[in-house]
């Protein structure tokens, strides 16, 4: 299959990542899109959040009208039916929780239920795409498609190819990524592939820095944004993509690798099991909520 021939593609998980790449896919894509969540409440949720958020930065600053919006919006269809959700899809794109017992599980139900020819693509930031695979009938079509948050901002799309993903899935996500406005990075199927390694590494000699007292949240993520033009600091990214996901990559990190330098900070630990996990809803903020601080 070709990128020319997907038509219609499904999306599982109705979260952050998930809505926000089902929005992207029918905005720019122009696809017809399914998005599916463990209830058809978690899947409306997903839906409402991109409504509101092309009103507020999009429809509210004159860059689109009531009717595009509708009709961005009117290409997104949502489900708690996982085969009406993958049945009639060409392109299949998972963005749940990172566990790769659930993923697995996922995938192994989804791969009985697609067409024989579509792709089976994984929004994982950590874990491996061959041992995901492992579990169809089908490795040469599952491959990694990594979006980084937020989705409609973050330029990369970063592809991993698993040690028996085609070339030709591959180059249908190449594809897409050149449909969405992305630059395509293709990597192996390593731990932490490279976004979320270079990612982790960074965040880890801040979190040594802060824990010496070498200066403090905010000065960090200053530093890091005027000595090295980053456009967020370490702990102002952590914020966002939310502590316990940067904990979980931590984690899923160290126990592929057993290299202690990806050990989880203390600190990160104890503020997720304190409830701060970032700016999500229910969370009691991130690292700057934590010490005080304002929001960069």
């Amino acid at each position: 299959m070709k990128i020319e021939d997907v038509k219609t593609v499904a999306v599982l998980g109705a979260g952050t990542m998930g809505s926000g790449i089902a929005e992207l896919l029918s905005r720019l894509g122009g696809y017809q899109v399914i998005m599916t969540d463990t209830t058809e409440e978690f899947a409306r949720r997903g839906w409402e959040i991109q409504r509101n958020n092309l009103q507020k930065f999009f429809v509210d600053r004159g860059k689109m009208t009531a009717g595009e919006l509708e009709a961005i919006l009117g290409r997104i269809k949502t489900t708690a039916n996982i085969a009406a959700a993958v049945s009639q899809a060409d392109l299949v794109i998972e963005a749940v929780f990172e566990s790769m017992e659930l993923k697995k599980t996922l995938f192994k139900e989804v791969a009985g239920l697609v067409k024989k020819d579509a792709v089976l693509a994984s929004n994982t930031s950590t874990l491996s795409i061959t041992e995901i695979a492992s579990a169809t009938d089908r490795p040469d079509k599952v491959v990694g498609a990594h979006f980084s948050n937020p989705v409609a901002l973050m330029l990369p799309l970063e592809i991993v190819r698993g040690v028996l993903t085609s070339d030709d899935t591959v180059a249908l996500v190449k594809g897409l990524a050149g449909k969405l406005g992305k630059t395509p990075v293709v990597v192996r199927d390593s731990p932490g592939f490279a976004s979320t390694r270079l990612g982790a590494s960074l965040y880890i000699e801040a979190s040594k820095m802060l824990e010496e007292g070498v200066a403090s949240v905010k000065d960090i993520d200053t530093g890091a944004k005027l000595f090295y033009g980053h456009r967020m600091g370490p702990f102002e990214t952590c914020d966002l993509v939310g502590l316990d996901v940067r904990l979980n990559n931590l984690k899923a990190l160290y126990q592929a690798t057993g290299d202690p330098r990806w050990a989880p900070p203390l600190l990160l630990k104890q503020l997720v099991v304190a409830g701060y996990l970032g700016k999500k809803p229910g969370s009691k903020g991130g690292y700057y909520a934590y010490f005080g601080l304002e929001s960069q």
